[in-house]
């Protein structure tokens, strides 16, 4: 299930959607904080083929399917 639109709170704060239409708030800092600064979360951008959510150029990215769990404390599962 690909990230289809996020937008930046204020720290690691971020409001995402998925491709299923679920909108979900979720502090990335546990997933992220170790690899992205602070200052480099407006470097956030989704990678239109893949769907995941990239920092810093691509270097650090999110599997949606991480990034779903993550955000929805539920397994992923594929949509049919």
């Amino acid at each position: 299930m690909k990230l289809k639109h996020f937008e930046h709170y204020e720290g690691y704060c971020f409001l995402l959607t998925f491709e299923n239409g679920e909108v979900k708030e979720a502090d990335l800092i546990d997933l992220i904080g170790h690899y992205v600064p602070v200052d480099a979360l407006n470097t956030a951008h989704i990678d239109p083929e893949w769907g995941c959510l990239e920092f810093n150029d691509g270097k650090v990215d999110i599997e949606p399917k991480t990034l779903y769990r993550f955000a929805t404390d539920k397994p992923y599962q594929e949509l049919a």
